[in-house]
């Protein structure tokens, strides 16, 4: 089956390792689903994934992606069992509770120990797969996985805000940043964005957003909680931003990992620092019932026809000009 994948890893030229071809279909596995897939969506962790991080030479050829929408290939047993020709989507971390892994298995995430998503098809444990929110497009519902789940847990669970409170995203135009916005503001949150860029600070205005700042500039009022992805250039705002008792929730640092830390403001002020990856399989279910229930409709940026076109999505996600989810439709 064709599939992109890393043909070796490559700190410095990432792209240098990414090759489209033919990969070895998905193997019958006791409690795992096939599907073929319809749309994928590109990720940072498929970049850092070409650079080395989190994958190793030897384990290459490894086919990339974390995110899938596609049609089930089989019935899944049960009372309650999705049927072949469903439209479904998955939940790509394996491991994590032993379904269909030996006990104690470590979590990863597809595209790490096990083939990812970005291949005509791909499997994961049948507990993983789940139906496809009615209102969204195959387009919307490929952006669902990765960042959109890591947005659900950074705030509502990592950050425990609750409607009413007040929220700071940094950094609007990333994946998991304007699916931040989107669920914040289907919450009834008071919701502020900083970008450097005021086309990026316009859309997401549009989003949602109650009001769009310079990054680093000062907030109306603290808030209960910021949401952090960006890393080294925005956590001293972030420190700064956030009210006496509130949470900083921190998934990433595209900005690098070494800020200066800030402890005296962090302990004098009973600052909590909570890290997040992704989420629960149980998080994932109430994430597609939200996005349902509220008509939310994920931010695409750019959608790309065909593995083939692989090479250019992946070139827009390091040039790193994005607003959305960037997809890959097959």
């Amino acid at each position: 089956m064709k599939a992109v994948y890393a043909s070796t890893v490559n700190h410095d030229d990432p792209l240098a390792s990414l090759a489209v071809g033919e990969q070895s279909e998905p193997q019958p596995r006791q409690y795992w689903s096939t599907i073929t897939t319809r749309a994928v969506s590109v990720n940072h962790h498929d970049i850092w994934s070409l650079q080395g991080v989190g994958l190793a030479a030897e384990q290459t050829p490894m086919i990339l992606g974390t995110d899938a929408v596609g049609v089930l290939d089989e019935d899944i047993p049960g009372k309650h069992g999705l049927k072949a020709g469903s439209e479904v989507v998955l939940y790509t971390v394996v491991g994590s509770d032993g379904n269909g892994v030996a006990p104690g298995e470590k979590r990863s995430i597809l595209s790490e120990r096990y083939p990812g998503t970005m291949a005509e098809k791909v499997a994961v444990p049948s507990a993983n797969v789940f139906a496809k929110p009615a209102n969204l497009t195959t387009v919307e519902a490929a952006a669902l996985g990765t960042s959109w789940l890591t947005a659900y847990s950074l705030l509502f669970n990592a950050a425990g805000v609750k409607p009413g409170d007040s929220v700071l995203i940094q950094g609007a135009g990333g994946g998991v940043s304007t699916a931040a916005i989107q669920l914040a503001h289907a919450a009834g949150l008071e919701v502020f964005v900083t970008s450097r860029n005021e086309a990026k600070r316009a859309k997401a205005l549009e989003l949602g957003a109650d009001a769009a700042l310079e990054t680093g500039a000062r907030l109306p009022r603290k808030v209960g909680a910021v949401i952090e992805s960006v890393g080294a250039a925005t956590w001293s705002h972030s420190v700064k931003s956030v009210r006496p008792g509130g949470t900083i929730a921190i998934c990433g640092a595209t900005t690098g990992d070494q800020p200066g830390a800030e402890l005296t403001r962090v302990f004098f002020q009973d600052i909590r620092v909570q890290g997040s990856t992704m989420g629960s399989r149980e998080d994932f279910a109430r994430l597609l019932r939200f996005v349902q229930i509220a008509d939310i409709h994920p931010a695409i940026d750019s959608v790309f026809s065909g593995l083939d076109a692989a090479p250019e999505a992946f070139a827009k996600m390091v040039a790193g000009d994005v607003f959305g989810k960037i997809v890959i439709e097959l």
